[in-house]
């Protein structure tokens, strides 16, 4: 990707982020939502981590990064969401009409989708704290949870995207997201340890890329980081979200051809 390109990209991207700063209400609730997830939960099931087989000391502590992954998949999920609207409103359609890079249009954003999702990330991981979460990894575990978080956005972003190019009908998005959401976070360790798991929802949990970022994100914030943990899930992270932005590109050079 050229100097230019990546120019133009973020260039798209403060546009995109512009737009939201605009629209307090969205900002708001974008921010408070991941709040009550984090204590509503947290006070909900505090006393789980008595049943023997937990392994955590504070639920508080184990739940910090599910509520963040969670927040990461249930925000990017809508992107394509906006896309629609740029094709309704014949925004998309002006760029497609300007020197602008096609590469550009397409990945501002995700891009923007990444930078919420790293301050959203933050948020939570802050309001843990002051809820009394410990955090044994230091700064470097944090850092993890928070790139695990921004790339398993970018592949649900990036996907939302691709699909938004294909079906072109908001119900569709709508009904495919509420379908996806909850059943991948319940077939992950976002709130019950694997130990406690249903055999059959551990293996499933094992190929759901919402508990690569929770193993990768839970075991470098640890006392005892296992970084061959965190590389081959981080790994399968990064090699998923470069193939969701790749399909997310194709799908938007589709439908440039068919306008």
């Amino acid at each position: 990707m050229s100097t230019e390109t990546l120019y133009q990209t973020w260039y798209m991207t403060q546009r995109q982020l512009t737009a939201i700063l605009r629209q307090p209400i969205f900002l708001v609730v974008t921010l408070v939502q991941p709040v009550i997830w984090l204590f509503l939960f947290g006070s909900l099931f505090r006393k789980v981590v008595e049943l023997p087989g937990f392994g955590a000391g504070s639920y508080l502590d184990y739940l910090v990064p599910g509520v963040v992954v969670m927040s990461a998949v249930s925000s990017n999920m809508w992107a394509g969401m906006g896309t629609l609207e740029e094709i309704e409103r014949g925004t998309l359609n002006r760029f497609l009409t300007t020197p602008v890079s096609r590469a550009a249009l397409m990945n501002a954003n995700v891009v923007q989708q990444g930078v919420s999702t790293a301050a959203q990330s933050v948020l939570i991981v802050l309001l843990g704290k002051l809820g009394g979460a410990d955090y044994p990894g230091g700064v470097g575990g944090l850092l993890v949870l928070l790139v695990a978080s921004v790339l398993l956005g970018t592949v649900f972003g990036a996907g939302s995207n691709a699909v938004g190019m294909l079906v072109r009908q908001r119900e569709s998005i709508i009904g495919i997201n509420t379908f996806l959401l909850l059943p991948l976070t319940f077939l992950s360790s976002a709130f019950m340890a694997p130990g406690l798991m249903p055999s059959w929802m551990r293996h499933v949990a094992d190929g759901n890329p919402v508990n690569w970022a929770l193993v990768a994100g839970r075991s470098a914030m640890s006392a005892d980081p296992d970084w061959g943990d965190v590389l081959t899930r981080g790994g399968a992270l990064l090699a998923l979200a470069v193939v969701a932005v790749w399909l997310s590109t194709r799908t938007f050079r589709s439908y440039q051809q068919s306008v």
